[in-house]
């Protein structure tokens, strides 16, 4: 009997899970199908056109925004009902990353309308629907992220998570469609720097399905072309993190979670000075770096190659210092005795999986970088810098993945409960109460016998009683003194606190100094300053076409490794 009704609660999560397995698989299979329609339009594949990729995006979406209506719609008439959040999920930080980049994007559909008005006599119809429809999908998917990122749904869950998973993997798709756009650019300048580095022996034949008809005015057709390409890295950046949120969110439906209360970590400028002083100093050297590198990249055979010098020497020096900077924060953790938190977490998870499943992007070109310089026979002189560059990319992913994991895993520290206790001693000769200095008063230096006072807890007969007899109160005044004393206690907590202060200062500047050297390196690839692309060596031993094929593969992950870090590094430098 027992049996018979446990097997209702035990049975109730099958089909649950079910439906968790059912809409994954759907999700995949709709993210292969797009893929593969993706591939075939890049290679040209026989009947395949770049209308046919563009409806199949548009319908994508459209299912989205109508998911995404009938949820907002649904959610309005329960307005009344208290919902269960992941507090975890969707920080304001990350809302405002988002919404940052998706008014970008939306500046990027605005050019690709004007783009089809001016090449409309040549583009297909689908090239001016697709930019219109991204633009209200874009609005509408920002609005839903603001408002509903951090709900845990509770009720049709089974058709929730067919709608959450759709949206995941529609972002995922048309991340995959401005990657391939924005790489596609990038090799039609890609060969012309070969030849000028004097790798006049690679050849392949490259396209970029450039309409077939003139353009009826030739400046802003100009303007737009060049423009869209350098905002594609903010559109690129906001379809990821978009898909990452609403991972979250389809990891949530259905989830218990624990009420408790979440403490409030803002950012605050205040003790950061130097991180951010050194942290804007290489953000600085860096878009100059990129600037001078895309000057003369391409230029002539001496420009290059002083460019790839300036890029190898800057990217050491600071590679160097974000190791040593890691390093110090790691042992800042080894001598700290704190425990870790360990509840479940699905944002918390992600966020993990994708810094070490991003950084396998740059490991990859890393290594492959290190063995062509091994196996070269011929090695220009610039090539060399490429070593130790590609060594340092490697270990410095690696202290930083395990400072960012370790960070957000620890818990937050908490104020001792003998601290925040006031100690109450009784004085002999009486029932008068005094308060031995309260811990922000030791903090401060500003300890109440310090100035010969003795604070009183009641104003009735304790009180009085030195206004009565001047000797006697005298005498009392003196035994307070000295019994009111700072303990050893006090002393060790105010040392410990020093020393904790310390520690959170510097780990603070750390933080800040790292968020700032992310978006430094995040700048160069996503604005074309690529030198997997531009030394030429590893062309030679791999092959042009093989090595083109692993840096498209590779880059887009090594792009987003560095905003997701950027994110976990700003999320980190509140939390400590």
């Amino acid at each position: 009997m027992e049996k018979a009704a446990g097997s209702p609660a035990v049975g109730g999560s099958y089909p649950q899970k079910n439906a968790e397995i059912l809409s994954s698989q759907y999700g995949i299979n709709l993210f292969l199908a797009g893929l593969l329609l993706t591939f075939a339009w890049a290679v040209h594949a026989v009947g395949i056109s770049k209308s046919h990729l563009l409806s199949y995006l548009i319908t994508l979406m459209l299912i989205q925004l109508l998911w995404m209506l009938w949820y907002l719609c649904r959610s309005c008439t329960q307005r009344r009902l208290i919902r269960d959040k992941d507090t975890h999920a969707g920080a304001r930080w990350l809302k405002c990353g988002i919404t940052l980049f998706a008014v970008i994007t939306l500046i990027l559909d605005s050019f690709k309308i004007g783009y089809y008005i001016d090449f409309s006599n040549c583009l297909s119809p689908t090239e001016g629907i697709f930019p219109v429809t991204h633009a209200v999908h874009t609005i509408l998917q920002v609005y839903f992220l603001w408002c509903h990122a951090k709900d845990v749904i509770q009720s049709f869950k089974t058709l929730e998570r067919f709608g959450v998973i759709h949206s995941v993997f529609t972002n995922l798709l048309l991340w995959t469609n401005g990657v391939l756009t924005e790489s596609k650019h990038q090799l039609n300048e890609h060969k012309e720097r070969l030849i000028t580095l004097g790798f006049g022996n690679i050849t392949i034949v490259l396209d970029d399905h450039a309409p077939q008809c003139n353009c009826t005015t030739t400046t802003l057709c100009s303007i737009f072309s060049q423009g869209i390409y350098y905002l594609y890295p903010f559109n690129i950046e906001y379809h990821i993190l978009a898909s990452t949120m609403l991972y979250v969110l389809w990891k949530n439906i259905g989830r218990k979670v624990e009420h408790h209360q979440q403490n409030k970590t803002p950012f605050k400028f205040h003790g950061i000075t130097v991180g951010m002083i050194f942290g804007l100093i290489v953000l600085t050297s860096t878009i100059a770096i990129v600037v001078v590198y895309l000057i003369q990249i391409g230029g002539s055979k001496i420009k290059s190659e002083l460019a790839l010098t300036m890029f190898y020497l800057h990217a050491i020096f600071v590679l160097a210092l974000m190791c040593t900077a890691g390093i110090v924060a790691l042992l800042i953790y080894r001598l700290e005795d704190r425990s870790l938190d360990n509840s479940k977490n699905p944002a918390r998870k992600l966020d993990a999986e994708l810094l070490v499943g991003t950084a396998a992007g740059s490991w990859l070109l890393s290594w492959g970088s290190i063995l062509a310089i091994i196996c070269a026979q011929a090695h220009p002189k610039y090539t060399w810098y490429n070593l130790p560059y590609s060594v340092l990319v490697i270990i410095e992913k690696y202290i930083q993945n395990l400072f960012i994991i370790e960070s957000i895993h620890r818990e937050q520290e908490k104020v001792n409960d003998d601290i925040k206790t006031l100690r109450i001693v009784t004085v002999s000769r009486g029932s008068t109460l005094s308060l031995t200095p309260l811990y922000k008063e030791i903090y401060n230096g500003r300890a109440t016998h310090d100035t010969g006072e003795v604070p009183c807890l009641f104003k009735g007969s304790t009180c009085e009683r030195e206004n009565n007899d001047s000797g006697v109160a005298k005498e009392e005044t003196s035994q307070d003194n000295s019994l009111v004393m700072h303990s050893a206690s006090d002393f060790s907590f105010y040392s410990r606190n020093s020393v904790t202060n310390n520690k959170r200062r510097i780990l603070k500047n750390i933080a800040a100094f790292l968020f700032l050297c992310n978006l430094s390196l995040w700048i160069p690839p996503a604005f074309g300053c690529r030198p997997e692309y531009d030394n030429g060596l590893e062309e030679i031993v791999f092959g042009f076409e093989p090595w083109i094929i692993v840096v498209n593969l590779a880059m887009p992950f090594s792009i987003f490794y560095r905003m997701h870090s950027a994110a976990s590094l700003f999320e980190v430098n509140c939390k400590t």
